[in-house]
Formats: C-alpha cells, structure tokens, sequence
C-alpha cells in the first residue's frame, strides 16, 4: 500500500519559507540559487564546521530556523565528488534526500548542480524523484493501531524540485511515475498475506490491469486441464484454493511485431507440500509470487507509458499444500510439452509451474524472447547472497542486454552456468526428467530444468529467491517485498525493444 509524496516540478525561484534541501560537493561548492541562499546564512562556514560536515556523498547537515533567512529548516545534503555510479546515483539521492528531510508536510528541493559535476538538471529531478518515491513506500494496510509517528508519516507529504527546465522535467517524470507504480504493484502483491492473496484473487487483481489497455485472460483449472498442464495442476493440487494462470497483453508495438514475454512463477504460498519445509520462517513462503508480482508490475508500467513494444505477461498461479490430494514423492506427471515427470521432492514446485507456463508462451506467442523470474532456490542464496540475482540463459545477446540494465539500474545480476553435464543430473530412471538433480548445483539444475521447456526460444531465467522478498533494505527500497526486477525489466526494453 503505497505512501507516496506528491511530487512536483516548478520554475527556479529562492524559497523564502518552509523545509528547503540545497546540494553540495565534497568542497561545499554551490550553484545558482543555492548559492544565494546559502549566502543570506551568516557563519554558514562555521556552523559547517562545528557540525564536521564536509559534503561527503550522501551526507547532510540540518539547520533548524537558519540565521539570516526566514526558513523553518535548511537541509545541506553532500554530492561528494561524483564518485558514485552515475547510473544510479541520482535515485539513490533522491531516497537519501526524502531520508534525511523527515517528517513534514512539504518540501522544496533546488536542483542547482554544484560546479565540477556535469550532470543534466532534468534528469538528475526526475531520478531523485523516482528515488524519493520508491523510498516513500510502505505496506501499513493491516495495522489498525497506530503510533503518532506512523499516522503522520515518516516522510514528506509533497516534494517540489525547482529547476530552470521544469517543462522538461514534468515531460520525462511521467514515465518515472509510471515505473514507480509498477514497482508499487509488485511490493504490494508480495506483502498481502496468503489468506488475502490467494490464486483466484492474485488472477483478480491482475485483471485490473484491462484499465491500462492491458487484455487480460484467466485461464481457469478446467481450462488448464483440457489443455493439459499436467505439472502446473499437480503442483496445486493439494490445495482447497485452485489454481490460475493468467495472460495479460500489452499491444503497443507494430501490428505484425513479435511480442517480447515475461514469465512469473506465482507460488502464492509454499509449505513444500508433502515434503514440507521446517517451521522456522515459513512465514515467508507468502513472498514466492514475487516473480509474478513482478511481471504484473512490469505489465502495468508498460501500458501506463505507452511503451512501444508488444509484450507478454503470463504467470502461474498455485498454492502448494500438503493434503491427503497432495503431490507425492515418486509420483510422474506429463507436462504441457508431453515430458514426463517424476517427483523426487514436491518442495521443487516452481520449475514444475514455470515448466508448463513457458512452454505455453512459446507455442502460442512465438515470442522474440521470453524472461521468466522466479524465487526457485536456496541454492542462489548461498551462491549469490542477496546483492545479485541468477541470471541463466541460452543466448549471450539477450544476457548481455540483462546484465547492462541491471548495472544501469542497480538491480543487478550475474550470470551462471548451464551445461550438458549438469543437465544429466534431472534425467530419471522412470520418466524422462526429474524434478531435482539432488544438493549439489541446485540453482543450475533447476535452470537446466527449465531449459527442457523453451524449445529454443532465446530465454532467460531471473532466480530472484534473495532479491525477491526479505532483501536487503536500502536507500530507495524500505520494504520486506522489494518489486525487484521491475525497473531492470522496463530498461530492457526501452533500451533494446520499442519501436
């Protein structure tokens, strides 16, 4: 549920009231009407001073009511010397800046860029604004008391960034903004509770997409059956909660263009079924539709900024339980493809879901690539940590273009190995795969799993199971479900995909 500022552009001018934030470098160097506020504060150099502030990155120095002006409160807040990712550097500001002003009902900002760093005012608004609201969020919706401090906020109610181009930067905020809604989406969806957000309602909400233009088609259990998603319906069926999947189209591209694909894996709550998971932080499993949450918020930010692409969202939606109907260990299922399945541990359930859903894109949508994300292993934990996620894929291109847009967007990954020699570890004496290849190499196996089932396409698969859900929080991300893969999604495609 998200907590945003309202966010606003205006002309340059010199705030003469209210909660005003300045930028300064590493030198306490001002530019523009920076520097003629800064000016009206008598002993500004001392009070620095006094306060061992130096303008180091992401610092910042708080003047209450100051001297020479008829502010409320001054925040000075440090550049350093631009030795910062420049990629991503303005939007983590923007969080840190909305951090450091506090509570209040509004703020003023001036976007006047200290000499030396050449940076373009315009963007530098829009991404610390992008910054300000992602950092906003908050998931409060179930909390029926209360602190003072909680009512309130923890943050700014409405944030103005002052600007020579301010028609410009109201111009390109409004794909931001649309990009900060996805991204809203996603934590929303991995937050709600199982209860809430079980398969039929996940479909539900999904569907409100059609506002954006986006066709959105459930395709219900009698429907999965007739069409045979055999892995898929397993998977569920030891729940009272049936199964969904959903396909949601964005046609924003050429008529005859291929559509690009994204697939969710959409575990809505995961005990491990009958080889269930310990008790200690099962808690979490509500978290294992993240990768679905994701594609529904990529969905929706694609149709919200009318990106010139024709793209694809299809998530499997399950709740994997353990009742007497339950999957077993031992049992063999035919897939969607016509592959068969033994399962040797119905707790590697997600590849089974993803298994038929990325089959069905590609035989029905003959996309020009498909990307699924999915919180699949423990294993990419203790690879990775919660900094990366896995990235698998069968085309270098398609790899490479991911890891750029992870880099430009902080939501970073690092590409793993897949090989024939692992691939033999899933092969099975009964059927003509299993569902693990044991402890060893468990995130590559279960990519080679899911290799099984793209027939060729030009595919990569996200494992998201650090990033996810419970990630690390940061200075644009204060919440347990980050929307990971949202913005790195989005840059993919506006930078290589739109007509």
């Amino acid at each position: 549920m998200a907590s945003n500022p309202k966010i606003a552009f205006a002309k340059t001018s010199l705030p003469e009231s209210g909660i005003v934030a300045v930028l300064t470098d590493s030198r306490l160097g001002f530019s523009g009407n920076a520097r003629k506020l800064i000016g009206k504060i008598k002993n500004f150099e001392r009070i620095a001073e006094a306060a061992r502030f130096t303008g180091k990155a992401g610092s910042a120095l708080s003047i209450p009511v100051p001297p020479g002006t008829d502010l409320d409160r001054l925040v000075v807040f440090g550049l350093g010397r631009g030795e910062g990712d420049p990629a991503t550097e303005w939007v983590k500001t923007g969080g840190q800046l909305l951090g450091k002003i506090g509570a209040t009902e509004k703020a003023t900002i001036l976007v006047d860029i200290p000499p030396g760093l050449d940076d373009d005012p315009v963007k530098a608004a829009v991404d610390m604004a992008l910054g300000a609201r992602l950092r906003a969020y908050k998931f409060d919706r179930y909390k029926t008391k209360k602190k003072p401090e909680e009512e309130n906020g923890d943050c700014a109610g409405s944030v103005t960034y002052l600007l020579d181009k301010d028609a410009e930067a109201k111009k390109a905020w409004k794909p931001h903004e649309a990009l900060a809604e996805g991204v809203d989406i996603a934590r929303d969806l991995v937050n709600e509770p199982s209860n809430v957000l079980y398969p039929e309602e996940f479909a539900k909400r999904a569907a409100k997409l059609i506002d954006n233009d986006v066709e959105v088609e459930i395709l219900d259990e009698k429907a999965l059956r007739k069409i045979g998603m055999g892995a898929l319906l397993g998977v569920g069926q030891g729940s009272d909660r049936e199964s969904r999947v959903v396909v949601m189209r964005w046609n924003g591209g050429k008529k005859h263009d291929k559509p690009v694909a994204f697939i969710g894996k959409g575990v809505t709550f995961d005990t491990g079924g009958i080889s269930i998971k310990p008790a200690a932080s099962m808690e979490d499993m509500k978290g294992d539709m993240a990768g679905a949450a994701c594609v529904v918020g990529l969905m929706h930010t694609l149709a919200a900024r009318k990106a010139k692409v024709n793209a694809v969202g299809v998530i499997g939606l399950v709740e994997n339980m353990p009742d007497g109907n339950a999957q077993r260990p031992g049992d063999i299922v035919t897939s969607l493809s016509g592959q068969t399945i033994e399962i040797i541990n119905t707790d590697a359930e997600g590849r089974l879901v993803l298994g038929d859903v990325l089959w069905y894109t590609q035989d029905r949508f003959k996309p020009k690539f498909m990307v699924n994300l999915a919180t699949l292993t423990g294993a990419i934990l203790i690879a990775l940590g919660q900094e990366y996620a896995g990235l698998f894929s069968n085309n270098d291109e398609l790899a490479d273009r991911l890891t750029k847009a992870g880099t430009a967007t902080g939501e970073r990954v690092w590409r793993m190995p897949l090989d024939p020699a692992y691939d033999k570890l899933i092969d099975s004496k009964f059927a003509d795969m299993k569902n693990t290849g044991g402890r060893h190499g468990g995130s590559i196996t279960a990519a080679q799993f899911l290799q099984r089932f793209v027939n060729g396409t030009p595919w990569a698969h996200l494992d998201i199971a650090g990033t996810g859900m419970g990630s690390l929080q940061n200075d644009i991300n204060k919440s347990w479900g980050s929307g990971w893969g949202v913005r790195l999604l989005d840059r993919l495609v506006a930078d290589h995909y739109e007509s």
